[in-house]
């Protein structure tokens, strides 16, 4: 199977792939943290370190999947005719013209929950047009990594295009009847760097049991650790948080100690780190992160988790070899 890999990251999309049983032709990402990751990891991979827009795509020609982990935000929809045009100068109308260049059978986008909403709908709709007018049926859901056999709640929208003229027909994955939590994703996990806590910060969080926030706390702290966003209402149980063993971890983000998403563990007063971070994400304890500590939490905070990958490009196989009989 050819398939071609853009914006690969800290490589969970490719991981879940290749367990799947595919091999890529080529994978692309512009930073070049993530590219020495792929490449310490896989150095028979073809990495590309180059920005989207300098790569000649009329080399890959007639590929039977593309895949693209879009960095959040790929375009606020600006124009009025739900076209291409609209789209340009940004990274989805890059993505829009790989598509065009290299006719995949199938390409699966992958991007934030949010997407679905955004511009009350018409960013979405755009992208669908878009593709639809290139000779794609598309298909979008969300899934939750914690039904793939990720031991984390983790929603993101996968947007799945194929060719029209071939009747493919791509099925989602099933989800699975076993939620794994997190105590079952960091059995035995090997040692590994991780961020510390300022005393200031320590002395708040050890207040926190297991599973509680910042709502844990006496009012006094309450208000002088939150500051001004004690008294915002709406999405703050962020805000210092400690994980519990017995369910599956909240969305890892870039970085596991930031006020707002705080992620700090079970029983001890730390933050996660790195490698209980990548078994939250579902990579293998051998694939080693490369650059700076923040680098590599914000290349596995970001990644697509590699169990939900798997269960992807499982469905995408099965829809490639039942056209190909």
């Amino acid at each position: 199977m050819k398939y071609l890999d853009l914006f690969s990251g800290g490589g969970g999309i490719a991981l879940g792939f290749e367990k799947a049983g595919f091999t890529p032709i080529a994978l692309i990402d512009s930073d070049k943290d993530c590219c020495k990751t792929l490449g310490f990891n896989r150095p028979n991979w073809n990495i590309i370190c180059r920005d989207i827009k300098d790569i000649n795509f009329n080399r890959y020609n007639n590929i039977d999947l593309i895949t693209a982990g879009i960095p959040c935000q790929a375009f606020s929809y600006a124009g009025n005719k739900l076209g291409l045009e609209d789209t340009r100068g940004t990274l989805f109308y890059e993505v829009a013209k790989a598509v065009t260049h290299t006719n995949p059978k199938i390409f699966i986008i992958e991007n934030v929950k949010g997407l679905e909403s955004h511009n009350a709908g018409l960013t979405l709709k755009t992208m669908v047009t878009v593709f639809e007018d290139l000779g794609y049926t598309v298909n979008y859901k969300i899934l939750n990594a914690m039904n793939y056999n990720v031991a984390q709640k983790r929603e993101r929208l996968f947007i799945v295009g194929t060719k029209a003229n071939l009747n493919i027909n791509f099925k989602f994955p099933e989800p699975s009847d076993n939620i794994l939590t997190l105590k079952d994703a960091l059995i035995d996990v090997p040692e590994s760097a991780g961020y510390f806590y300022s005393k200031k910060r320590y002395d708040i969080l050890k207040l926190i049991p297991p599973g509680g926030c910042w709502r844990n706390l006496p009012i006094h702290i309450q208000k002088q650790y939150m500051g001004a966003s004690y008294y915002q209402s709406g999405g703050k149980t962020g805000i210092a948080k400690r994980l519990s063993w017995d369910e599956p971890c909240l969305t890892l983000t870039c970085s596991p100690s930031q006020k707002q998403t705080e992620r700090c563990h079970p029983d001890e007063t730390r933050p996660l780190t790195i490698r209980e971070y990548a078994r939250v994400q579902t990579f293998p304890d051998d694939w080693d992160f490369q650059g700076s500590i923040s680098s590599q939490y914000k290349q596995i905070g970001n990644a697509v988790p590699v169990n939900l990958a798997y269960a992807m490009g499982k469905a995408s196989l099965t829809a490639l070899q039942t056209h190909h009989h």
